[in-house]
């Protein structure tokens, strides 16, 4: 578990997914890619680190997702292989509010 701060850049273990903590109330979570957690873009990824086929869902650059709640919502800056959970429950895009008619 990591506590996780709005500006923080991690990147995944398994595969090439890169995110940015957009929003993200105080305390620790496990924010995971590929079925591994997450870890910051200077430490290096364990060599035996592999990805897990139940967590291989991708993850597209420049969308951003969130939990079911929209409590928090991370920026992925580089898309990967690796689909992202946190506290192993899956995130989902964030989707766009429709804006109401200028008529």
């Amino acid at each position: 578990m990591r506590i996780i701060k709005p500006g923080l850049r991690l990147k995944s273990a398994v595969c090439s997914t890169e995110i940015m903590v957009i929003r993200a109330p105080v305390g620790a979570v496990l924010l995971s890619c590929g079925g591994m957690e997450m870890i910051p873009l200077s430490e290096a990824a364990a060599a035996d680190a592999r990805l897990d086929s139940t967590h291989a869902g991708g993850s597209l650059i420049g969308k951003r997702y969130v939990d079911s709640e929209e409590r928090f919502e991370f920026l992925c800056t580089q898309g990967g292989a690796g689909s992202m959970s946190l506290n192993e429950h899956p995130l989902t895009v964030k989707q766009a509010k429709a804006l109401p008619s200028s008529d």
